[in-house]
């Protein structure tokens, strides 16, 4: 490479979780690692609810310090449109979503991954060097011209190198694909005995839900995601002005010091891209649609999918293999451990296109602690449902109950 040009073997875009990660296990791989991230600083705005349980950390061997957890809980509460409440008790915690970010870009710092903010990938050109060589990376920021041998996109929902990519007489990596509006308050003095409370109310929050994630000193966040994105702000405020929650402060987020204290972002909801790798590049977290399709989590699903991009681009650097065939093993990764997506957004469908009254007739099938259901509790809350209202079959009530065992992945909890 020519004068001014930077050179590494990884470039991670973005310093989400996702980012982040990979720039860390990058780095603990031994890899010239670089992190870049457009914002001035790392983990604001929050787009998210800031939770993670305690079987998907297990799973990352995610040791979280003290610092970064705002407040340990018991599991999820769902709520139904009659008020039914139905548990899944599996601990875990909510974060300083902010916080954590900035520790986890902090350890990649120390493992030896190099940090850059203010820094904007605007174009990338192959390099052809007998073969594909990698790639010249040109943006916003006194860093660029980067040249990376592999390129991982940690950009969230933006996707931006699946814009900027396009495979050779295919479509683009990133397919348009569905996205849902985020929106939610910090709230004060909200009562809590510890569980992250859903409303699957579709009075307030079409084809979405509602929740109230309990934080320290007696803080909480009371948002929702809806597909209705206009009217989402709407939404939630009519939903706090007649809940428990009308009489309660809204509070500025910490990391907020100025603007409306609402605040969220768009989310992915149409399961993983078609295509989450190419030549020298993988796609992790919202920026390859990792979200789970019925409650929009993606923190632990980043977290993984940034394991695996590191994994394989220290096996296919070390190897010389650079080619879309050598990172298809990044795909099959996720793909082995990953939820079963088509079958979530089948029960999803499902879901909203039952009734308030079908919805909640549903629930009262369900055990009051779902925790434990397995297959034959599974079925059973099937032959109840059937025998209670038969004709709930043909709208298919089976996968919509589903749906909720499938959410909660085997490795990744709720």
């Amino acid at each position: 490479m020519g004068d001014g040009v930077t050179t590494c073997d990884v470039l991670v875009v973005g310093a989400g979780p996702g980012g982040g990660n990979a720039a860390l296990q990058s780095a603990r791989k031994g890899l010239s690692t670089i992190l870049i991230e457009d914002h001035a600083e790392i983990g604001t705005p929050v787009h998210c609810g800031e939770c993670i349980s305690e079987i998907a950390c297990q799973n990352l061997d995610l040791q979280l310090p003290e610092d970064v957890i705002s407040k340990r809980v018991h599991g999820i509460r769902v709520i139904f449109p009659d008020g039914t409440e139905k548990c899944l008790t599996e601990e875990g915690y909510v974060l300083e979503k902010h916080l954590f970010e900035r520790w986890i870009a902090e350890e990649a710092r120390s493992a030896g991954a190099e940090l850059h903010l203010g820094h904007k990938l605007q174009s990338m050109e192959r390099v052809e060097d007998g073969g594909f060589g990698g790639w010249m990376c040109l943006g916003k920021g006194d860093q660029f011209p980067i040249h990376a041998k592999i390129v991982i996109d940690a950009s969230g929902v933006a996707a931006v190198c699946s814009k900027l990519v396009k495979m050779e007489g295919e479509s683009p990596l990133n397919p348009k694909g569905k996205v849902v509006a985020g929106m939610q308050y910090e709230i004060s003095n909200v009562p809590t005995d510890g569980y992250l409370d859903f409303y699957i109310w579709p009075k307030y929050a079409e084809k979405g839900y509602l929740w109230m994630i309990p934080k320290c000193d007696g803080r909480a966040n009371v948002g929702l995601v809806t597909e209705d994105r206009p009217n989402a702000k709407k939404s939630l405020d009519d939903f706090i002005s007649h809940t428990h929650f009308s009489d309660l402060d809204q509070a500025m987020p910490p990391w907020k010091e100025k603007g409306s204290p609402a605040f969220g972002g768009t989310i992915p909801i149409s399961g993983p891209f078609l295509n989450t790798h190419y030549d020298g590049l993988m796609l992790v977290g919202d920026a390859a649609g990792f979200t789970s399709p019925l409650f929009e989590g993606g923190s632990h699903l980043a977290l993984k999918s940034a394991v695996y991009a590191a994994n394989t681009a220290a096996a296919a650097i070390s190897e010389g293999d650079l080619s879309k065939e050598r990172l298809s093993e990044y795909t099959d990764l996720w793909k082995a451990e990953f939820p079963p997506y088509e079958k979530i957004l089948r029960g999803k469908e499902a879901l909203f296109n039952l009734t308030d009254d079908e919805m909640s007739l549903m629930a009262k099938c369900f055990p009051d602690e779902m925790s434990n259901m397995g297959a034959s509790g599974k079925a059973m809350v099937g032959i109840r449902l059937l025998f209670r209202k038969p004709g709930l079959y043909f709208k298919r009530i089976v996968p919509a109950m589903l749906a909720f065992g499938y959410s909660r992945a085997k490795y990744y909890g709720w």
